[in-house]
């Protein structure tokens, strides 16, 4: 799969959260519940694409993975977590989709999780 039809998919599983929307502040691509991001991602090079996750739970866990950091600007020790997926390597989306659940849920309105949790 090419990495730009990877990243489309990725940004078109977070939208299937409840309310999430597409913001594209800076020129990248946020995705957002209601006004919080859930997921910030963009090409900081043309030969690799990065997103970004708050993960509280597993982010010690993908810390572990080859191509990810924590966040710069602090949010690093907040929970959020970048990943970089470099152009030419396999990339398991599948793999995302708990990672993607996780940081909704850590960033959505409870009622909203809930609502989301139930609808399941």
């Amino acid at each position: 799969m090419e990495l730009e039809d990877f990243a489309k998919q990725v940004v078109a599983l977070a939208l299937e959260f409840p309310e999430a929307w597409q913001d594209s502040p800076w020129g990248d691509v946020a995705v957002k519940v209601r006004k919080k991001a859930i997921l910030f991602g963009g090409w900081p090079t043309e030969d690799r694409f990065s997103i970004s996750l708050k993960l509280p739970e597993s982010g010690a866990d993908v810390l572990e993975w080859e191509h990810a950091a924590p966040t710069g600007y602090g949010l690093g020790r907040h929970g959020w977590v970048s990943i970089g997926f470099p152009r030419g390597e396999a990339h398991d989306l599948e793999a995302l989709r708990p990672l993607l659940e996780e940081s909704f849920q850590a960033v959505a309105p409870k009622t909203l999780v809930k609502q989301w949790r139930a609808s399941r």
